[in-house]
């Protein structure tokens, strides 16, 4: 009788989620997965299921680990404004660095116009995003660090679509000087 590999579900699903976030959903066969997870395909069917479903885990962890990063960032600055310029430079960062994007934006396009499951996961994903960045904001204008005459819905509407905007420079046109430049004016905006 044939043995089932055990392994660390943990460390494969991470490591799942980079060949999926390199090569996309469709891009990825089944022998890329298993072969940079180190498992045979049998042991990946009998513990995960089907690629599908190790896609939907790996989205899943990549969103966890986006509300971790929430967390604890929601509670580690007295100055509610220093906390959204720490998040703009961590995205400026993180595009600019990261080859492969954002794995959350290219699963919602590759694959959750179709996929309600997938959708569903990154709908979760953008709703504790924008309520963290939103609670920022009209905290910041409560204390004062920024002007009280703006709505905050619109203004976390507008910081989320800049961001957004930025991954798609960037792939584009490759030109980390360009981000870090749209993010300075985009912060200017927001503290005057």
């Amino acid at each position: 009788m044939a043995r089932n590999v055990e392994f660390d579900e943990e460390s494969a699903i991470r490591t799942a989620m980079e060949v999926f976030w390199e090569k996309g959903y469709k891009g990825a066969s089944l022998r890329d997965l298993t072969d940079a997870m180190k498992i045979n395909p049998s042991s990946l069917y009998n513990t995960i299921g089907d690629k599908h479903a190790l896609f939907l885990r790996c989205v899943q962890r990549y969103t966890d680990d986006r509300k971790e990063y929430i967390a604890k960032h929601a509670s580690s600055s007295r100055s509610p404004l220093k906390t959204i310029k720490i998040f703009i430079d961590d995205a400026v960062s993180n595009i600019t660095t990261n080859p492969h994007s954002c794995m959350a934006i290219k699963a919602a396009f590759e694959v959750a116009t179709d996929d309600i499951r997938v959708q569903a996961i990154l709908k979760d994903d953008s709703d504790a995003m924008y309520r963290f960045l939103c609670l920022l904001l009209t905290s910041a204008m409560e204390k004062g660090e920024i002007s009280a005459d703006e709505d905050p819905e619109v203004l976390t509407d507008y910081l989320l679509s800049s961001y957004i905007g930025w991954h798609e420079s960037f792939i584009l046109n490759r030109d980390p000087i360009k981000i870090q430049r749209m993010a300075r004016f985009l912060f200017k905006q927001l503290s005057r």
